[in-house]
């Protein structure tokens, strides 16, 4: 009998690498055909890895009172202060603050209130939507009655009445030390039920398939039918609206500050500024209000195209 030729080592295929499929995947090629993605998802790098190393790109830390300078108050962008000779790339507030480190601090509060939001919506909206499409019964019934009451409403008012309620039962000693996490709660509360609502209805439909009617025939619980089966084929949709609600709940965190009843004056977000700044608009300290709008326009309206894209990515129908 005879032994069948052996390969050479050298002219052996090489399985490609996991980065290799990962490039030649669909949605990487998608994903470079698209000048919007590539754009979107530029600036929201920048602007969420500038927010990270805000201590090492600042030049200044605005928060810290014993580096702040009153006679460097209102500088103009670029141009020499008066007084003291300094030179601010985006100029400074009516406390001599650096508008450019105060709006790197911003950024960092306003990307954590918002991903701590979306994720906490995300993990309460999946839960309910989940008992709501599997359980069924008096259960989806009361889940998606609280689910209709609440969208009667608008988001940022109910945001308001959570946040308002929160607040007035924390102790006044600890009310600026817990404003962020009572700002991410009532932000979460105002926004699970649009998670809830596809869940439930991906789950209805999960529910009946085959793989689902074999997993109870071999006597997994219902716990483990919803977290191991069903869930990880519901994800899709739920990535995308996850990543349009990041922009709404950045937008909504920049409302509430604007207002005044978001983050605390002794941590800023975006919208803080923008409020303050906004004091100063008709006064001739322009910058003051357009460098921190102009930051969480860019945001939001990345993160807004970046949603559209995935959106339109992860849809079978249009690929």
């Amino acid at each position: 009998m005879t032994d069948l030729p052996q390969i050479p080592p050298q002219v052996r295929a090489k399985a490609p690498s996991r980065f290799t499929r990962a490039w030649d995947s669909d949605f990487a090629y998608q994903f470079r055909r698209s000048p919007v993605a590539i754009i979107s998802f530029t600036v929201v790098l920048v602007l969420v890895l500038a927010a990270i190393f805000a201590p090492l790109i600042a030049p200044y830390d605005p928060f810290d009172p014993a580096s702040l300078n009153l006679m460097n108050g209102f500088s103009k962008p670029m141009e020499p202060n008066a007084f003291t000779g300094d030179v601010f790339w985006l100029g400074t507030d009516d406390q001599g603050r650096d508008v450019f480190s105060t709006i790197l601090y911003g950024l960092r509060i306003s990307l954590f209130v918002g991903a701590a939001a979306v994720a906490f919506a995300m993990v309460l909206g999946i839960t309910l939507g989940l008992l709501a499409g599997y359980v069924g019964g008096w259960v989806e019934t009361i889940i998606m009655r609280v689910a209709d009451v609440q969208l009667t409403f608008p988001a940022i008012l109910v945001a308001m009445l959570i946040f308002g309620i929160a607040k007035g039962i924390t102790p006044v000693e600890y009310r600026d030390q817990m404003a962020i996490w009572v700002l991410i709660v009532a932000i979460g509360l105002s926004d699970w039920v649009q998670f809830a609502r596809v869940v439930r209805g991906a789950t209805l439909v999960e529910k009946n398939k085959e793989y689902v009617q074999a997993a109870r025939l071999i006597g997994r619980g219902s716990g483990a039918i919803m977290l191991r089966h069903i869930l990880p084929n519901v994800l899709s949709p739920v990535l995308v609206i996850a990543t349009i609600s990041l922009a709404l709940a950045i937008i909504a965190e920049a409302t509430l500050s604007f207002l005044g009843v978001g983050a605390p004056p002794t941590q800023p977000s975006l919208g803080t500024l923008i409020r303050i700044g906004q004091g100063f608009l008709f006064s001739g300290e322009w910058w003051i209000l357009l460098f921190p709008a102009a930051t969480l326009l860019a945001l939001a309206l990345a993160v807004n195209l970046l949603g559209d894209w995935l959106r339109d990515a992860l849809n079978p129908k249009l690929r």
